[in-house]
């Protein structure tokens, strides 16, 4: 019986390690598009959302299997649990690719008067606060975990640097109003996905901090 609930429990690492995979080729993607202004691989990018819900739901599925098995030990139990709401913070950066794609292909008729450089240096910190994150999950390794938590502060102070850049070219210069505030949003949601970033970063401590959990209990 244990070993078909370890089976499971494997399974279920491949797949959150799969969906990370998934989202973590979408923001990719979908900064690649940003840059390029490429309102087709943008488009494509939208229309692949679907695939992170099926995916999302599959680990739902597992987790829902696993709890119905043998009862899990508290550890195995708050991996589970970990899982259940991680999947739900991926989905939601999965969507923020879309919804970073979508302002892509808003401006693609125009070339870009913002400077970008801070916004892809948002681009790449979040991305590593992802790929962290799974990482940590995968490895059980909280001291990982503890730092997408601490890089957290860094997209927050680009983000803010951003948003002051961008207001002080609307004073300036208001016929560049619209891009300047298209790009805004798509700097909130890269700030967007550093904070799902964190919160998978929090759900592994949980997961795997047995003291915190002990002294909890």
């Amino acid at each position: 019986m244990r070993a078909k609930f370890d089976e499971q429990l494997h399974m279920l690492n491949q797949e959150m390690m799969h969906m990370g995979s998934m989202i973590e080729d979408k923001i990719q993607k979908a900064i690649e598009a940003l840059i390029g202004q490429n309102s087709a691989l943008a488009k494509e990018i939208m229309e692949a959302d679907n695939e992170v819900d099926r995916e999302q739901k599959k680990i739902e599925n597992i987790c829902f299997n696993l709890l119905m098995q043998q009862q899990p030990v508290a550890r195995d139990l708050r991996v589970i649990s970990a899982a259940r709401k991680m999947v739900t913070d991926m989905e939601r950066i999965g969507d923020h690719a879309a919804d970073i794609s979508e302002m892509t292909v808003m401006m693609a008729s125009e070339p870009y008067v913002v400077d970008l450089s801070d916004i892809k240096k948002m681009a790449s910190e979040t991305v590593l606060m992802l790929i962290r994150s799974i990482e940590a999950y995968v490895e059980k390794d909280m001291l990982k975990a503890q730092s997408v938590i601490d890089h957290d502060d860094i997209v927050d102070e680009l983000f803010n640097k951003v948003k002051q850049e961008l207001i002080e070219m609307i004073r300036k210069n208001p016929a560049v109003s619209e891009q300047a505030a298209d790009m805004l949003m798509v700097a909130k949601y890269f700030e967007r996905i550093g904070d799902h970033a964190t919160n998978l970063a929090e759900l592994i401590i949980f997961a795997l901090d047995d003291k915190k959990n002990t002294m909890q209990n």
